[in-house]
């Protein structure tokens, strides 16, 4: 998974590197409509064209059959039928397709919510007195098993703890409050049954190019069901080992602040789907894709 990220990240580097200069609301949307593009060219090569445009019609034609025997109950009745079989039809011939392009869906959605959805974490005065819950909460998720107990969390310099680490053995989480208090890129330690692990912490008002508050493991891979934990969403940073007693380790940034598009990852979910959808939607003719 790590090798995928990295690769989709260099590519993204290159591909919104050509773009940056035109802010992020005109690159979020120029992607997402070029994905939705590309989108239906790859649909059109793998999906069955005749049998989709066939499908179409005959659901028309049943439809007209409908108007013009209205008064005839048994022609309506298998008409409708005939209709309803042909939706079953024409929705299985566009799924199956669909299907393949969820993961590059998935992949650019990642790669532009780490670098436009969040910003750094805002500075506090070092030493100054933080009220609990001013602060950002690490949270810490550790595999089955794993004995949180023996949890080690070390905050660098630039970051200033609000409350001890509380640990709660009986769901093997631990949870910490802190404040940053220097700009940069931060590295909290972790530190269990001789495995070192870090996440990364971003302070100030310097954007790095990609930042993510999860980083998590290689374990949950396959967990479509959790997105917060599946590694194709976060690729920022690497995942964890499968092996390692680490499996989530999260902060909260706050959300960037997107114009008259809507902000945080739901924000550029919401703008990816949307502007492919409709820019998608105005290449149907000229490109001759059924769907």
């Amino acid at each position: 998974m790590n090798a995928l990220n990295q690769a989709a990240t260099s590519l993204f580097d290159v591909l919104l590197g050509l773009t940056g200069w035109a802010g992020s609301a005109t690159t979020l949307i120029f992607w997402s409509g070029v994905f939705g593009v590309l989108a239906l060219l790859v649909f059109k090569k793998i999906s069955w064209q005749k049998g989709i445009k066939s499908a179409k019609d005959k659901i028309k034609a049943h439809m007209i059959e409908i108007r013009l025997y209205q008064d005839d109950l048994v022609v309506v009745a298998t008409a409708v039928l005939k209709v309803l079989a042909r939706n079953v039809v024409y929705l299985g011939l566009n799924f199956g397709p669909i299907l393949p392009l969820a993961v590059p869906f998935m992949v650019l959605t990642a790669q532009l919510v780490v670098r436009y959805a969040y910003d750094p974490l805002p500075l506090h005065e070092r030493g100054a007195v933080v009220m609990s819950g001013r602060g950002t909460l690490l949270e810490i998720e550790l595999a089955s098993g794993a004995d949180v107990r023996e949890l080690r969390v070390t905050l660098p310099d630039g970051l200033q703890a609000v409350s001890p680490l509380v640990r709660v053995p009986g769901e093997a989480r631990a949870f910490q409050e802190f404040v940053a208090v220097a700009p940069g890129a931060h590295e909290v330690v972790l530190e269990l049954a001789g495995v070192r692990e870090t996440k990364l912490v971003y302070a100030g008002s310097e954007v790095p190019a990609a930042m993510q508050p999860r980083r998590v493991s290689d374990r949950d891979a396959f967990a479509i069901a959790d997105t917060n934990r599946l590694p194709l969403l976060w690729p920022a940073e690497p995942t964890f080992a499968s092996d390692s007693p680490f499996r989530v380790v999260a902060i909260a940034y706050p959300y960037r602040d997107q114009g008259w598009l809507p902000d945080g990852e739901g924000g550029i979910l919401l703008t990816v789907a949307l502007a492919s959808i409709v820019i998608g939607a105005a290449a149907l003719k000229p490109l001759g894709v059924q769907i």
